[in-house]
């Protein structure tokens, strides 16, 4: 099982340095050819999008704990 979480761990770490995230808007404001602020706003849009995943990882394991705790 740990190993499957391993390759799943390094599968999304992976995807992650060759995303676009850029919406429509987004690269509406940046398609004039600045790739230096489409590149920082691709990271910004990233690092803004790791804070969720963060929070529901915390409460999982929170509950995981709790539930572990109370079996």
């Amino acid at each position: 099982m740990k190993y499957l979480q391993y390759i799943f761990f390094t599968f999304l770490i992976s995807i992650t340095n060759t995303s676009y995230s850029q919406c429509a808007m987004c690269k509406a404001v940046v398609e004039n050819g600045d790739s230096g602020l489409a590149k920082g706003l691709n990271d910004g849009i990233v690092t803004l999008m790791i804070i969720p995943y963060i929070l529901v990882a915390i409460v999982a394991f929170v509950y995981w704990k709790y539930y572990k705790n109370n079996k």
